[in-house]
């Protein structure tokens, strides 16, 4: 494999293997668990010196058959040793097969019983056993062990699975092994392809040469070489500068393959067992997962709301607390649902298992199915909660997607976003929510972000209140701005926002104008009394001309106390009969025109104007000459040289 001959093979060659499946030991320590698997691949899975001296395996160890006809079964051996339990999680997450390890000579042990319970939490979903170091036991003693080994797998996923007798000194019961084995690898159903690809990484490492290398069994989808890749969470870019797929360079990894990635530019040291390979953006980096939950009928004790757990999941292992959904306490044997609040951020996808172990002493006492990686801020024990999760645990494939978009709200979310969230590949995706749009259970806001039916009608509904309560709280304004409106509408996301009026302008319901939105059938109607004021005070600032009053002063000839906040002042701005050229100044629209049209004049002739000029051309005083010698500055007729200006492009 790369890293082991230091060199990256060249050209690349592809792999004959047809057919992927990854077979992981499990087993008591020093079972025989590394023996068997040389015995049957000739690969010594023991690589690390403190391995070889203490005859133990520490870290995983990885090996490969290939069998005639396109099978290939790649033998991942994790360790037996309770300390190293962690490294053997690291090892199971795309296993298809168990391989559980029982010497015969001394039985079931502690942690073969762990083991065990680890695969069954993880769901794996067939295996077999090797009952090994039949040369150091008697056959009366075997077939003792055979039956305590029987009754052990009773209730389990290997209830009726092959039992073994074997020898890896005398190569007894080899040949047997390894046609149970391959007969298990043959009926195991082919990964999806059509899912987000990740490589879940157990291993990193440097070859010379060639850089930064990862290992890990790719768990979904493909990758290919030169592909632009993310290590999650910590967001690192890389691109793919090589693969290999036991020993042999390839073009293409696939789903179910042990892969070596060797990553351009990424030093070693940023990258840790844990960590995911992925397209760039393809997961969410969570702090908070909501999940399935089954305690051990062996656990120790019951599991109380917010004890502080590991938390496995992948090739990952991180410390959280665990919030018991609707009750305080989870007895042995019992389940229910839980929330984790993870102390580092994880990336992980909704169908996910995990496993969870106390914090002291190191005990395996549950796990769960992953539901929901950006779960809704919920109240635990509201029943709203318990109905979400209940959804995406048992709904069908559309109800779980539509669930997924009702808790995103008047948001939606992005085609690009579901991936992340939810257990589904593009392919899928894309028909489900072809086949909501049909059922009218979810509308598009374009062919690329999507929002809940249900959701739409509410963001409608408000949008449609609001106008009605902003259009009777202030009935002489024309409309309320755009983005005011979607503000107050629970701050909608813009583009849904910008659909949800189009719709409405087309069916007649809203007009927009300029910045302001407004029912259609509203209408300003003004008393005789407002539209006196109002004719009267537009009058005022026509005849003032570039010398205008402030807006009390014109509103207080007409008996009213008021700014340029007052309402019959605001609407003759609104219609644009009053421009604003700073606080509290306006000027009329005409009057405006008249005395760009002598500055313009101006400066053809002049070439340059000052304020003193602008005084004179204008008759008025600094108060007046300053502010508009800006506001043409703002509206591009000038451009300014020092104190003085030119005409803009002149």
């Amino acid at each position: 494999p790369l890293g082991h001959t230091g060199a990256c093979p060249s050209p690349q060659q592809p792999v004959t293997a047809a057919k992927h499946v990854v077979a992981g030991t499990a087993g008591h320590i020093d079972h025989g668990k590394t023996s068997l698997v040389k015995a049957l691949t000739g690969t010594d899975t023991d690589r690390l010196p403190e391995e070889k001296a203490r005859g133990i395996t520490i870290d995983l160890g990885f090996a490969f058959l290939e069998e005639p006809g396109g099978l290939t079964i790649e033998i991942v051996d994790v360790p037996g040793h309770e300390r190293f339990v962690k490294n053997m999680l690291a090892g199971v997450g795309g296993i298809d097969l168990a391989l559980l390890v029982i010497a015969a000579d001394e039985g079931v042990m502690p942690q073969t019983r762990e083991h065990l319970a680890i695969c069954q939490l993880l769901r794996i979903k067939t295996g077999l056993v090797a009952l090994t170091k039949t040369d150091m036991a008697e056959p009366d003693w075997i077939e003792l062990v055979r039956e305590d080994v029987a009754r052990l797998l009773e209730g389990t996923f290997l209830h009726a699975c092959p039992i073994v007798p074997m020898s890896s000194k005398t190569g007894e019961g080899l040949t047997e092994l390894r046609a149970a084995l391959v007969t298990l690898g043959r009926e195991v159903l082919p990964k999806a392809t059509d899912q987000t690809a990740r490589l879940p990484i157990d291993r990193v490492f440097t070859v010379k040469g060639f850089g930064t290398v990862v290992t890990g069994t790719l768990t979904a989808g493909r990758i290919a070489v030169d592909e632009r890749v993310e290590v999650y969470p910590r967001g690192l870019s890389s691109r793919v500068r090589g693969l290999q797929v036991h020993g042999h360079a390839v073009a293409q990894a696939q789903a179910g393959q042990r892969t070596a990635v060797n990553l351009q530019g990424v030093d070693r040291a940023a990258i840790e067992r844990g960590d995911v390979l992925a397209p760039p953006g393809a997961l969410l980096p969570t702090l908070l997962l909501d999940a399935t939950l089954e305690l051990l009928e062996d656990a120790p004790r019951p599991l109380r709301t917010r004890d502080r757990l590991r938390f496995h999941v992948g090739t990952q292992e991180v410390m959280a607390r665990v919030l018991l959904v609707g009750q305080m306490e989870l007895a042995q044997g019992r389940t229910t649902y839980g929330r984790f609040r993870l102390e580092r951020p994880i990336v992980a996808l909704p169908g996910d298992r995990y496993v969870i172990r106390t914090y002291s002493p190191i005990v395996t006492i549950g796990g769960g199915t992953l539901l929901d990686v950006a779960p809704p801020r919920f109240k635990r024990k509201a029943p709203a909660l318990l109905a979400h999760l209940e959804v995406l645990e048992k709904g069908s494939p559309a109800q779980v997607l539509e669930e997924h978009l009702k808790q995103a709200g008047a948001a939606g979310l992005r085609l690009a976003d579901l991936p992340a969230r939810t257990p589904f590949g593009p392919d899928r995706l894309r028909g489900l929510l072809e086949a909501l749009q049909q059922s009218g259970a979810v509308v598009a806001v374009d062919r690329e972000w999507y929002i809940q039916r249900d959701a739409s009608d509410r963001l409608r509904e408000e949008t449609l209140a609001l106008l009605e309560t902003f259009h009777r709280e202030n009935p002489l304004r024309g409309g309320i701005s755009r983005e005011e409106l979607r503000s107050r509408a629970g701050n909608a996301q813009e583009r849904v926002f910008s659909q949800l009026l189009s719709v409405l302008e087309a069916e007649g319901v809203v007009r927009s104008e300029r910045d302001q939105v407004r029912l259609a059938a509203h209408a300003i109607r003004l008393s005789l009394e407002q539209q006196r004021v109002v004719d009267g005070v537009e009058a005022e600032f026509r005849r003032a001309g570039a010398a205008p009053p402030s807006p009390e002063e014109v509103l207080g000839r007409f008996g009213i106390k008021g700014t340029e906040k007052h309402e019959l002042f605001h609407l003759l701005v609104a219609d644009g009969r009053l421009v604003r050229v700073k606080e509290s100044l306006y000027f009329h629209a005409e009057a405006l025109h008249g005395i760009q049209d002598k500055l313009v004049a101006h400066l053809r002739e002049k070439k340059e104007i000052g304020p003193a000029d602008m005084k004179d051309l204008l008759g008025v005083s600094r108060k007046y000459a300053i502010p508009l010698m800006e506001y043409f500055d703002a509206q591009r007729v000038t451009v300014r040289q020092g104190e003085r200006r030119v005409l803009r492009g002149g």
